[in-house]
Parts: C-alpha cells; sequence; structure tokens
C-alpha cells in the first residue's frame, strides 16, 4: 500500500518539495505527515496551484473598479458589471505541458475546465476562444500538434455546444517542443445568481457531482509544474480525459440548482481535483470541510486515498448545498441524468478531514495548504542577450527590391495568413448570439434580453516580449484593448496567461518580472483592472525556454450592437484614414524576422498616445461615421490594409493607398509600430472625424480611398505594391491548408 511508504526529505523531493517546505509542512501539522498529507502539499504548494513563486508579485496589478463585480484572486473567474443586472464572467486558462503529450485530449481538457470555471460562478458561457502557440508548421511534429490540439478544441467547443468565436495563433521556432495552448471563455451571469466558491454553513451537506473518479490526471498539478524533458514527454498518465457531452450536461445541472437557489457554494475539480477545490472552497469561508472517500464514485478498482484526492479526472463539481433542501436538488441532477454523491459536510473547526470508511486519513488546516502556502521572489538577472539583441541597426538591414513579393510573403506566414480553415472545425454557433465571429479584431457576442454586445479579443506577441519584457507586455495589454475598440466596444478588464520558463534561472524571472509590471503599466493607463488569470512556468524543451508570453485577454461592452464594426472595406469611395502616427520602426516585426531572419529591436509604446487614438476610433465609432476599423500589428500597414481589402470573402474591396515618399519604404508598409488603426469613412464624413481627432489630439493622415479590385499603394510618385485581391486572397486564405496537405 502506499500508506506505508516512508515519508521523509527524500520522499518529499520526488514529489516537487524542498527540504524547508517540508520542514515547514511539519510545522504547521505539528507532526510528520502521512503519504497521503504529503501527497496533497505537494498538489497544493505546486506553482500550479499556489503560484508561490509568482503571487507575491500579483500585488502589482490593478484589481478594483466599479465594475468589478468578483476581483482577482477571489474565486476561479472574475466578473464584471454590464448593466441590466447582468455581470460577464471571463477566464484565461492553459494546458500547455499536457498539449505537448496528448493534444487532442490535452486541448479538449483545457477549453472544458475552463468552462466549468465559468459556469460554477452561475454564467453561462456564451464564447470560447484559443490562444495558441506553435513551432515552424513547416515541422512534422508540428503539423500534429497544430492539427490535433484544433480537433481537441473543436471536439469539446461543438460536442457542449459553445460557440467558438476566434482567438489568437502564432508560430515560432521558440514554442517548438512546447506549445501553448490556453482557452478563454466568457460566460453571462445574473447579479442575483453570482455563487462563490466557498464552504459556508456548518453542516451543510457537501456532494461530489459529475462523472465517475479515476487515476487519469494524478499528478497533473505537479507535471505542469516543471520542464518538458524527453523522459515527462512520454508520460500520458499525468493527462486527462474529457467528456464534452457529461461537461453539457453537468453545465446545465448546476446552472439550475443555482437559479433555483439550491447551492451554498460550488468549485470545479481542476487542478488537484478533489483536494483543491475542498480546501479552497473551505479556506475561502474561514470553515472546515470532512469528506469520506469511500463515497466517491469510482470507476477503477483499489483506488487509495492519495489516488482519489489528486485525481484529475474532468466533468466534477464540488458542490455545498442548501441544508434541507437536498432532494430537490437531487432532483434537478437526475432530471439532467447528471450523478451526485453526499460525500461530506461542512464543518467550524477550519479543517480539511479526509476518511475512508471513518477512519481518518488526512487531516490539515485548510489554510495551510492555501494562504500558508510559501511565496517566492526569485533572483533576478538581465538576459545576457538583452542588449545585442536590441541593437538593431537599420542600415544594416537592405531593404528589398520587390515589396509586391514581400507582401505575399508575409501574407503567406502561418502566423499573419487567415485562420479560417482551421475554426471551420467549429461547427456550433449560436446564429442570435455571435455578431461577429472568427476574423475581424474581436469577435462580437449579442448580449441577450438588451442592446448590448460584448467584444472579445486575446492578443500577445512573444518576440516584442523576448526583445523588451516591459513594453512587449504593455504593447499585448494595448493591442487586445485596441483589437475591442475596433469592434466598437469599450475595454471593461483583463485576463492574462502568463505563460513563462523556468523561474528558477533569473533570466527567465526578470523577464517574468518585467512582463508583470509592464502589464500593470498599461492596465492602469487604460482602466482595465485584472479580474482573474493564470501562470505557467517551466514551458521549457531541451533546446531552451519559449518567448516570454504573456497572453491577455480583453472583454469590452458595445452599448448598441447596431454599432459594432468590422476590420473590412465595407463602400465603394470610402475615405481610408490612418488614425495615429506613421512610426516607420522595424524593431521585432515579422518582417524582419521572416524575410531577413533577424530577431532584433528594442519595441516602444507611448501609452497617452495609444489611450488617446483609442478613446478617438470609440469616440468615431460610436457618433456612427466608422464603416471598418482595422489596427495595425503583424505585418504593419500593409498587411492591415490588405486584411481590409479582403476580409469579407463575399465582398472584396481594393484600395489605392498614396505615402508620403521621405521614409524607408518597407519601414513604411511592413513596420510594426503600435497605436495605429485603420479607418473608412464616408468622405463627407470628414469633417466629423477631424473634431474627434483634434479634441483628442491624435494625429491622423489620409491614406486613399476604398476602389476597385486592386490594393496599390505608392510611396511618392512611385507604386510599391500592386497586387490583385484575387492573388493575396489566395494567398493569405491558403497559406495554412497548403502546409497542412
Amino acid at each position: 500500500m502506499l500508506t506505508t511508504v516512508k515519508v521523509n526529505d527524500e520522499l518529499a523531493h520526488e514529489m516537487g518539495l524542498s527540504k524547508e517546505e517540508f520542514g515547514e509542512i511539519k510545522k504547521l501539522l505539528g507532526r510528520e505527515p502521512n503519504f497521503t498529507e504529503l501527497g496533497v502539499f505537494s498538489a497544493m504548494w505546486s506553482e500550479h496551484c499556489s503560484y508561490k513563486n509568482s503571487r507575491r508579485l500579483f500585488n502589482l496589478f490593478p484589481t478594483k473598479g466599479k465594475q468589478v463585480l468578483v476581483g482577482a484572486g477571489e474565486e476561479n473567474s472574475g466578473i464584471v458589471d454590464i448593466g441590466d443586472g447582468l455581470g460577464v464572467a471571463f477566464k484565461i486558462e492553459s494546458h500547455n505541458h499536457p498539449s505537448a503529450v496528448e493534444p487532442f485530449e490535452a486541448s479538449a481538457t483545457g477549453i472544458g475546465g475552463c468552462l466549468r470555471d465559468i459556469f460554477t460562478t452561475g454564467a453561462r458561457p456564451v464564447a470560447g476562444l484559443g490562444a495558441l502557440r506553435f513551432g515552424n508548421l513547416d515541422n512534422e511534429k508540428v503539423k500534429f500538434l497544430f492539427k490535433e490540439v484544433i480537433r481537441g478544441l473543436a471536439h469539446y467547443a461543438n460536442t457542449a455546444e459553445v460557440s467558438a468565436v476566434g482567438g489568437d495563433t502564432y508560430f515560432d521556432e521558440s514554442y517548438e517542443g512546447n506549445p501553448l495552448v490556453n482557452a478563454f471563455v466568457v460566460g453571462i451571469v445574473k447579479k442575483s445568481d453570482i455563487v462563490r466558491g466557498a464552504a459556508e454553513g456548518a453542516g451543510n451537506p457537501v456532494y461530489y457531482i459529475g462523472g465517475d473518479t479515476g487515476r487519469d490526471g494524478v499528478g497533473g498539478a505537479s507535471f505542469a509544474s516543471k520542464e518538458i524533458t524527453e523522459e515527462s514527454s512520454s508520460t500520458k498518465n499525468a493527462v486527462a480525459i474529457g467528456d464534452p457531452e457529461l461537461g453539457k450536461r453537468l453545465r446545465e445541472a448546476c446552472l439550475e440548482l443555482i437559479e433555483k437557489g439550491l447551492v451554498v457554494g460550488m468549485q470545479d475539480m481542476g487542478a488537484a481535483g478533489l483536494t483543491c477545490s475542498s480546501c479552497e472552497t473551505a479556506a475561502r469561508s474561514g470553515t472546515g470541510i470532512e469528506i469520506d472517500v469511500s463515497l466517491i464514485p469510482q470507476r477503477e478498482k483499489k483506488m487509495t486515498p492519495y489516488e482519489i484526492l489528486l485525481s484529475e479526472s474532468q466533468e466534477r463539481m464540488l458542490a455545498i448545498l442548501k441544508s434541507g433542501r437536498e432532494d430537490e436538488a437531487l432532483g434537478v441532477l437526475k432530471k439532467w441524468k447528471v450523478n451526485a454523491a453526499k460525500i461530506g459536510k461542512v464543518t467550524n473547526d477550519k479543517m480539511m478531514r479526509v476518511k475512508e470508511n471513518g477512519v481518518v486519513v488526512c487531516e490539515i488546516p485548510a489554510e495551510a495548504l492555501t494562504k500558508k502556502a510559501p511565496l517566492y521572489r526569485r533572483e533576478t538577472k538581465e538576459p545576457s542577450y538583452l542588449k545585442e539583441a536590441q541593437a538593431l541597426n537599420p542600415s544594416s538591414v537592405k531593404e528589398p527590391n520587390d515589396l509586391n513579393e514581400v507582401i505575399l510573403k508575409l501574407l503567406d506566414s502561418p502566423t499573419i495568413a487567415s485562420k479560417e480553415s482551421a475554426y471551420k472545425k467549429f461547427t456550433f454557433v449560436d446564429k442570435d448570439e455571435v455578431l461577429v465571429n472568427a476574423g475581424s479584431d474581436a469577435a462580437v457576442i449579442k448580449v441577450k434580453g438588451t442592446k448590448k454586445a460584448l467584444a472579445i479579443s486575446v492578443d500577445c506577441n512573444g518576440r516584442y516580449c523576448y526583445l523588451n519584457p516591459f513594453n512587449g507586455a504593455m504593447m499585448a495589454v494595448a493591442e487586445a484593448a485596441r483589437n475591442v475598440v475596433c469592434a466598437g466596444g469599450r475595454p471593461l478588464a483583463v485576463t492574462d496567461g502568463l505563460n513563462f520558463g523556468n523561474p528558477m534561472k533569473p533570466e527567465n524571472y526578470w523577464q517574468f518580472e518585467k512582463c508583470i509590471e509592464g502589464i500593470s503599466a498599461a492596465c492602469r493607463a487604460l482602466d482595465t483592472p485584472v479580474i482573474s488569470g493564470n501562470v505557467s512556468f517551466y514551458n521549457e524543451n531541451p533546446k531552451g525556454a519559449i518567448d516570454p508570453t504573456p497572453m491577455i485577454g480583453i472583454v469590452g461592452l458595445i452599448s448598441d450592437a447596431e454599432k459594432r464594426v468590422t476590420q473590412d472595406f465595407k463602400k465603394e469611395g470610402d475615405m481610408v484614414v490612418l488614425l495615429g502616427e506613421n512610426a516607420a520602426d522595424l524593431s521585432g516585426s515579422e518582417y524582419l524576422y521572416l524575410v531577413h531572419r533577424i530577431k532584433k529591436g528594442n519595441p516602444q509604446i507611448d501609452m497617452k498616445k495609444e489611450k488617446a487614438v483609442q478613446e478617438a476610433c470609440l469616440e468615431a465609432i460610436e457618433s456612427g461615421i466608422v464603416n471598418s476599423a482595422h489596427d495595425c500589428s503583424e505585418g504593419g500597414l500593409a498587411v492591415a490594409l490588405a486584411e481590409s481589402c479582403i476580409s469579407n470573402k463575399d465582398r472584396m474591396l481594393g484600395a489605392a493607398i498614396k505615402l508620403d515618399g521621405n521614409t524607408r519604404k518597407d519601414a513604411a508598409l511592413f513596420g510594426e509600430a503600435p497605436s495605429r488603426i485603420v479607418i473608412s469613412i464616408n468622405k463627407n464624413k470628414l469633417p466629423v472625424l477631424e473634431s474627434i481627432v483634434r479634441k483628442h489630439a491624435v494625429p491622423h493622415k489620409i491614406l486613399g480611398s476604398v476602389e476597385g479590385k486592386k490594393l496599390t499603394i505608392q510611396c511618392g510618385n512611385t507604386t510599391i505594391i500592386d497586387q490583385t485581391l484575387a492573388k493575396l486572397s489566395d494567398t493569405w486564405r491558403n497559406a495554412i491548408p497548403n502546409r497542412l496537405s
């Protein structure tokens, strides 16, 4: 039996605990832990559950705001007020390590777990997005991972009937062997129905709801808290298996329980399974919890308490029901064909007590596993590569002779190319709810029963963060907010998925700290508090760490859904206008990397200018004069213009553009300086626009007009881009399918 294994420093080390941590555990207990208790501490004190290497820095984040109903760290998902008695709950969650090992199952369970984080608050999920990073798509292993991750996400989303509405996908050698799979889910909740993950009320019954417990996923939290190695990459028992059909029924059952007022508290059994949900619900409410593992439905024989407590089997919830209304709750669960078992009760002694057939096998103060988990601030050191990488000399970069060839090469880059071939695999979409699907700057979801809509985007350019972590993180926040603004939404709040290398390596931790500082600065500038998030460390493989990748998800509110805007040009004769300054900076650009194989530069952003551009664009959209809006990001101005021409396959419209001739042509076309938005308006509306940009002190430039079936760009008196829309569209739309065929 596992319980007879000798507990000592060596075993603690094997479980991922340091000698000092093992000593602290003995102090907290006043005795030596048994094997099961040590396993519980190992899971709860892992980085994946405790954020012990990151949580101190979270104090830098702005987390308060008049719109915040449930803030960062309070629950598994944050919630912000959108008026009309409603709130929007949203959360981003990573499933990186499992996806490198078992991409189909891991990506499916990744979105499944994030969905449960949303509906456990009482919110109905209305949209899912994927923030994905892979290696070079010409690599056969990367092709396999990409196909399987998309297949897994689509399988779960389609079966669970949740609309997948886009996301953010990059391809870069940095992620080879260690893909990033972050799921971002948004839900809508009545403020009166918000449920907390708290075990309140001594004597209230504790119920296990959902699928049976197996050995799948045992050790998953610990697996996600160390680097991927050749040995671990073949370890598949740490990857749980999802059941989206059960997940859909579980969602409906839980939402009905909440709507009928039968639930005191509820939490998903995610990382560390029953252990995490039990101790966290008790710690949040300052109570205690007592359960008996022999009462838990098990699908495998002779499971030990250790295995039951740490299993990460999917589609399971812990619910504290209202005493005296259990029969009513069981009726709801039976209606949805969801199994349930009473496994314990809420106590008032602040202990997490676990029994097996009435015999105590684990007894730990709940706060010892949560609030008293160790916190570290690791050693930092500026990366040795940084000064050289930032020292970009533009004059050493030869300007290509054929810029027509360059724009096609950029549109053929999988990072820039259309992802519609992947999102075609997502079949379930509520046409009355999804107003703008994948393929524009932001997805737009109708808030049923109101005039409002939500604009949703998730963004991050890891290359910028590699070159300047502080500025790169600010740029990630700015781009996500800018995309929301381009749809007509006012950004409300942020959820962050922080993906980094091993925090024990000083250069990695320096990157992490600078990114946290950058996110915090940008969020304060844009008044978008951080309300939820996730940290994923140890994203390394034998080739090294990934580029620092803080994914930023933002939800914005569109007060009138009829005024939503997309990126595609709408009308012949419209004027094309650039909001913001067309700064010619090649730092960290896809052009520099793809054409010249150079990963250098020092990306810069001025958040005051960024805020002004966003405010001007939003006011122009709300005034009704904007027909299209598209931010300049990867590929620069030229790619933004091309995408505005070809995004709407059913109505592609060309443009004739003229740029000043007093700057480098490649920098003007393909530089990726932030704080720029391309809009199109009726030329008669120019006086209104000029009044708005003057008010916000935003520079603007008339670039040209929407016309014809070509994109032409003149620089001075020379035509430097002359491409048919058919050629641009074919290149952009088929870049990924051609590589996967």
